[in-house]
């Protein structure tokens, strides 16, 4: 009892239509003549009920009806047509590739290649410098000043212009269009296609006949009750063309 007076406080528009409907043949009833105001009240609530009978076998099953609890018995299909749109319309190859495309000029910047820069060892670097030197043909005439120890005192001088050098280099416009350009977009679409599948598939798992039921009667609730107050209107003018003709 207390359930329905909630639903009716919170506008319930399928329990509300169903109470006028039964409110409407209770006053036929009590009159001596009972003529069209009953037969309104009857065709409006049979048309109500149906209503309401056929939105409640949608979610829930109903003994010796055979269709009912369509949306928990199929919930597998439901689940799989989820993912199909989400997939198909959202996230689609031809769409990722679209806007991997249209973000290439961006997708240098987001990179940090300074951050790259930042941690290159350059002291492995310099010495790997040194030991071309050595080896080539000015070693033997650096051999006679000191050798590898006598550039040193570059060391220091070499990491800074090196380091600005290469800066300079990723901060460039020329730089930054060969990085967006040397990606492959319809690669990377597809990869990230199927990771977004990996994730919808994942979360699809988790999914129960009965969260089914709740998100599909979340999202359709409020026309679902209209359905029912539509049923009972149509009802009670056919009762009235009814009572009207007899």
């Amino acid at each position: 009892m207390q359930s329905i007076i909630q639903r009716f406080q919170s506008g319930d528009k399928a329990l509300i239509t169903n109470a006028i409907a039964l409110f409407i043949v209770i006053i036929g009833l009590m009159q001596e003549q009972q003529g069209v105001i009953l037969t309104i009240g009857l065709f409006a609530l049979s048309g109500a009920v149906t209503n309401w009978l056929a939105i409640h076998m949608l979610f829930e099953k109903v003994p010796f009806m055979y269709g009912s609890g369509v949306i928990p018995l199929r919930f597998e299909a439901f689940k799989s047509a989820i993912k199909g749109m989400i997939m198909a319309q959202f996230f689609n190859k031809d769409n990722l590739q679209k806007f991997i495309v249209a973000e290439e000029s961006t997708i240098a910047n987001w990179l940090k290649p300074g951050r790259i820069i930042d941690k290159i060892d350059y002291d492995i670097l310099f010495d790997r410098l040194v030991e071309a030197i050595m080896a080539s043909s000015f070693g033997s005439m650096l051999g006679m000043i000191g050798g590898a120890e006598a550039l040193e005192g570059l060391k220091d001088s070499f990491i800074e212009k090196i380091k600005m050098t290469l800066n300079e280099m990723v901060e460039s416009d020329t730089f930054k269009a060969s990085v967006a350009n040397s990606i492959d977009t319809d690669t990377l679409s597809s990869e990230m296609a199927a990771q977004i599948e990996q994730i919808v598939d994942r979360r699809l798992e988790e999914l129960t006949p009965e969260l089914v039921k709740d998100i599909v009667q979340e999202i359709i609730r409020e026309h679902l009750g209209w359905l029912v107050v539509w049923g009972g209107v149509v009802g009670g003018i056919l009762g009235l063309l009814a009572g009207l003709a007899i």
